[in-house]
């Protein structure tokens, strides 16, 4: 393989970015999951870039894009558009750089996130219901003021930055085969396999490149097949860090050269991953963070001969709020969490009997809803139980204990 035959920046222009990111950067942990390669049936390796400063990779891009920028275009300021992690990594890239940072944000977006941001030091504008809102008016005010708008993903310096992740991935795993990376618009996975790519071959290695993107949100698939770039409808998804609509032009280019394969993960695939991280491996993921992993639990790379793999864990900037809520349906999906309806005689002593039978079968009930208005007879209750099990087995076993007592007992996939 040549040294230089994609579209993006030379090893040697990824090499001099690596020493200009280095000066803000930490140097991530990568750590071996005994669980995941149980999974995979080949060893898997963790590169936790949620631990980065800022909570994510986006610091790498955003400071080497705006380390370029001239004296005259520092003293204009810089502004972004962003719902999260683009946002906190220009907010600490402008500090560091001595830039004035002005962060167009959604009105709705998640407390955590508006205040790192500001405490970053970028003045934050709350513009607009939606992001789309938010980065129209970012553009109007950079047109007008002459600030350097500084994009997340399409730019050259922005993917130049992002791949020093994939040097520093091939330093500290030099034997990998294989790199599992979440993909949005494009930034990371683009910079990170051209640079790999082309290390690799100095070395007369191959490493292969799988992309993720959440189902609900996947514009690169039908963009591959179709050999141009294509618009989806983004449906609601947790992975809403990488739910872009339309892949970006350079990364797109890169993208088709370099990367080998892109997959698509469900919302229940992604909820499983981040409960299991929590759980296995003591790490706060994003949900977008996690779709490397979710690929892995969901078997979807199963089959492939993958060797070392690294998963990518891109981001842990998570509100409190939303991880309980992905936590409940993680449990769900993993039937670990069951939600049943029963009728009951209206007599006293029916909810007691029934807590005590779910005891007996050494599960915990975590909610109970009891009521008397509904589609049953006149003589019965409802009675809504949320009950904690330990897995699907231990679930059918709590449900047959309470049929065989003789209630009917109805299941609901709802949280």
């Amino acid at each position: 393989m040549a040294l230089h035959t994609f579209a993006g920046p030379t090893l040697a222009q990824f090499e001099a970015a690596r020493e200009v990111v280095g000066r803000v950067i930490q140097r991530t942990p990568v750590e071996p999951s005994r669980f995941l390669t149980n999974v995979l049936g080949s060893e898997v390796v963790l590169k936790c870039e949620n631990l980065q400063r800022t909570g994510s990779y986006k610091l790498r891009g955003a400071y080497f894009r705006m380390s370029n920028l001239t004296r005259e275009e520092r003293a204009k300021g810089v502004i972004a558009a962003s719902a999260g992690n683009h946002a906190q990594g220009v907010a600490l890239a402008a500090r560091e750089l001595g830039i004035r940072a002005t962060i167009f944000m959604p009105l709705g977006v998640a407390l955590p996130k508006l205040e790192a941001t500001r405490e970053y030091g970028a003045e934050v504008v709350l513009e607009g219901n939606i992001f789309n809102e938010s980065l129209r008016a970012a553009l109007e005010r950079a047109e007008q003021t002459g600030a350097t708008f500084i994009p997340p993903f399409d730019h050259a310096d922005v993917v130049t930055g992002q791949g020093t992740l994939g040097l520093e991935i091939f330093d500290e795993v030099p034997d990998v085969d294989t790199i599992v990376v979440p993909i949005g618009g494009g930034g990371l996975i683009s910079g990170l396999s051209s640079a790999i790519k082309q290390k690799a071959a100095t070395v007369g290695r191959t490493v292969r490149i799988i992309g993720v993107q959440a189902e609900n949100a996947a514009a690169y698939p039908p963009s591959l097949a179709a050999g141009e770039r294509v618009r989806v409808d983004v449906q609601p998804t947790i992975a809403d860090g990488i739910a872009v609509a339309i892949p970006g032009v350079l990364n797109f280019d890169i993208i088709r050269d370099s990367v080998d394969e892109v997959i698509t993960v469900t919302e229940d695939d992604t909820a499983k991953a981040l409960l299991m991280l929590l759980e296995r491996a003591k790490l706060v993921v994003e949900p977008a963070g996690a779709v490397g992993v979710a690929a892995i639990l969901a078997g979807k790379l199963h089959g492939k001969n993958l060797g070392k793999t690294v998963a990518v864990l891109s981001g842990g900037n998570i509100d409190p709020l939303l991880m309980q809520r992905i936590v409940a349906h993680g449990l769900a999906a993993s039937e670990r969490y069951l939600k049943i309806r029963i009728s009951l005689p209206d007599r006293p002593g029916q909810l007691a009997r029934t807590a005590q039978l779910v005891a007996d079968a050494n599960a915990n009930v975590v909610e109970v809803l009891h009521t008397r208005h509904g589609k049953f007879e006149i003589s019965e209750v409802e009675l809504e139980l949320h009950i904690e099990t330990r897995g699907p087995e231990h679930r059918k076993e709590v449900i047959q204990k309470l049929r065989d007592e003789g209630y009917k007992v109805r299941v609901s996939d709802e949280i």
